[in-house]
């Protein structure tokens, strides 16, 4: 692994199986400590270990990114034990309410929208200072569904769209105090939650696996879904000083899903 991260520290919100594993294991093996982020405490260990097994420094917070107050109490967590911060990923992600959206169910639209769109905003705030000093960089976790305009993926769309806006705007605010911002956007991954779709699909419809497979990967360009390993190097080239003059984008990570 081509060490592009070496002693930079990244604060890792949503450790998760998948993409969240893929860009903590992805960094510790491209030189990175890392802050890990989420509310269970037993998953941040696991990840933590497996940082450490590639002799990195990693650092467990349990946190509800949806409070303010465990939110400054990682900030200062972050900076006893580093003393600096070099990029922060808003991975961590709320499934909104799949349906038309105009029977949306608001309450859990508002709920999908405070871990979404205000946590990374609140995040990224607190965490500007030292972004600052550092030259650094935020990264947001988007989604090829923003391309979509199916009903059921609605709630998905708005929160994800409104993530992009976010992510603009902040590119602007943060830009001269030289913080980066920007945006990953994956279309499926091909991982455990999306396997057993596909699986869940080919059941239901009475095909296999590879044929699911074949329909989702027909779109795009390569005939294939990316991997988790293969978004997570695509985020973490926009967090390494290879992409020093790059802010203000969404790199779309989808195999040439969508041409933009």
């Amino acid at each position: 692994m081509i060490p592009l991260l070496t002693d930079k520290v990244i604060v890792l919100s949503g450790v998760g199986p998948g993409l969240g594993r893929a860009l903590g294991e992805q960094a510790a093996l491209m030189g990175a400590d890392l802050v890990l982020v989420s509310r269970t405490e037993k998953r941040l260990e696991k990840m933590a270990a497996v940082v450490r097994e590639h002799g990195r420094r990693a650092l467990v917070v349990p946190t509800d990114i949806t409070d303010e107050a465990s939110r400054q109490a990682l900030v200062e967590a972050t900076l006893a034990e580093f003393g600096r911060v070099d990029c922060l990923i808003n991975n961590a992600f709320g499934i909104p309410p799949m349906d038309p959206i105009t029977t949306l169910d608001l309450d859990g639209l508002r709920a999908a929208q405070e871990t979404n769109v205000f946590a990374p905003l609140r995040l990224s705030s607190l965490f500007a200072d030292a972004l600052a000093e550092s030259k650094g960089s935020v990264i947001m976790l988007n989604s090829c569904v923003i391309y979509s305009s199916q009903p059921e993926y609605s709630g998905y769309k708005l929160s994800k769209g409104t993530l992009e806006h976010l992510a603009s705007s902040l590119a602007t605010e943060l830009g001269p105090r030289g913080i980066r911002v920007n945006s990953v956007a994956p279309s499926y991954i091909y991982e455990d939650v999306n396997k057993a779709y596909f699986d869940w699909i080919a059941q239901e419809t009475g095909r296999t696996h590879d044929e699911v497979y074949a329909e989702k990967a027909a779109p795009t360009d390569l005939k294939r879904l990316a991997t988790p390993d293969e978004v997570a190097n695509a985020a973490l080239f926009l967090a390494s000083d290879l992409a020093s003059a790059v802010t203000g984008v969404m790199l779309n990570v989808d195999c040439g899903e969508f041409h933009v």
